[in-house]
């Protein structure tokens, strides 16, 4: 069995999805098509950049999600292949919905175009903050958090993968982890270079905007089982897409869990699809032995 699976937020680069739009005119449409549906150049954006505008939220939300379904139709046209399981890191959510033909890739671009600014706005710059901690147990991290909250809010964002567990909340708080993750012998933590505190409670006012967003979409029928962050397990509902994803924005991705769940269900390989290879680098901390391949340039689909 194979899954494909979908990067989220720091993946993106200048010059994501040049050669395949250059070269194969299924992908030259999305970007097209997200340019239409955005109004304004997100393709030249994701050729060109600068980094600096890439990395704004409402902006790199649909160029990753842009750039990850261009390759998605590039790798549906060159090859045979098919997914028995989707699932999407964060924001990869979205491009596993559409790969999954649950959502149409304009209603999916515009909705994270919003996501992004909504998210952006939730909490004022630099009054939050995400941090990696590497090497610490789910359950020692989590007391952490509790100790360190002193009327703020900081839990567990991103179960990454064994010992890579990401944290958000106010400022403040994310630094007495830090510091009480290193008081209890953790041998790294550091701040990430985000711009909001994601995949906690700060975002639940993003959330409740994303709602009515989310509710002016028509959904279709979920053709390959989406494995959701928020429950780790199957989604074959399309009426339930909409209150996961809300929950989404607040609630942690258990990516680890979500990959275990795809090998206990006979996966025997994965293909990200889309810019970089942060998934494939996580799945391979999971299970060693499982293989893993990519698809975001001419030389990864020719190696595929």
């Amino acid at each position: 069995m194979l899954a494909f699976v979908f990067p989220g937020q720091g993946a993106q680069h200048a010059g994501m999805g040049k050669e395949l739009a250059e070269n194969f005119s299924v992908a030259r449409h999305i970007f097209e098509e997200a340019n239409d549906t955005l109004g304004f150049d997100l393709k030249k954006m994701c050729f060109e950049g600068p980094n600096e505008d890439l990395k704004l939220t409402a902006n790199t939300q649909p160029a990753i999600l842009t750039m990850s379904i261009a390759a998605l139709r590039v790798l549906e046209q060159e090859t045979d292949l098919k997914a028995d399981f989707v699932a999407g890191h964060s924001l990869g959510e979205y491009s596993a919905l559409v790969a999954s033909g649950a959502m149409a890739f304009k209603d999916a671009v515009h909705t994270v175009r919003q996501r992004g600014t909504f998210m952006q706005q939730a909490v004022p710059v630099g009054s939050g903050a995400m941090a990696a901690v590497l090497g610490i147990e789910k359950d020692l991290l989590q007391s952490l958090c509790v100790q360190a909250q002193q009327g703020e809010i900081v839990s567990a964002a991103n179960f990454n993968s064994p010992g890579q567990v990401v944290i958000a909340g106010h400022t403040a708080a994310v630094d007495r982890v830090i510091a009480l993750a290193k008081e209890n012998g953790v041998r790294k933590a550091m701040i990430l270079p985000v711009s909001a505190p994601f995949h906690c409670a700060l975002m639940v006012p993003a959330g409740e905007q994303l709602n009515a967003v989310l509710d002016a979409i028509t959904l279709s029928n979920i053709d390959i089982p989406v494995v959701t962050n928020v429950d780790a397990a199957v989604n074959s509902d399309s009426s339930r897409i909409k209150e996961l994803l809300i929950s989404q924005v607040s609630a942690p991705v258990r990516w680890d869990e979500s990959v275990r769940y795809m090998l206990d269900n006979g996966v025997e390989r994965f293909i990200e699809i889309g810019p970089g290879k942060v998934l494939s680098g996580l799945i391979r901390r999971i299970e060693r032995k499982i293989p893993v391949s990519n698809v975001e340039n001419i030389a990864s689909l020719q190696a595929l």
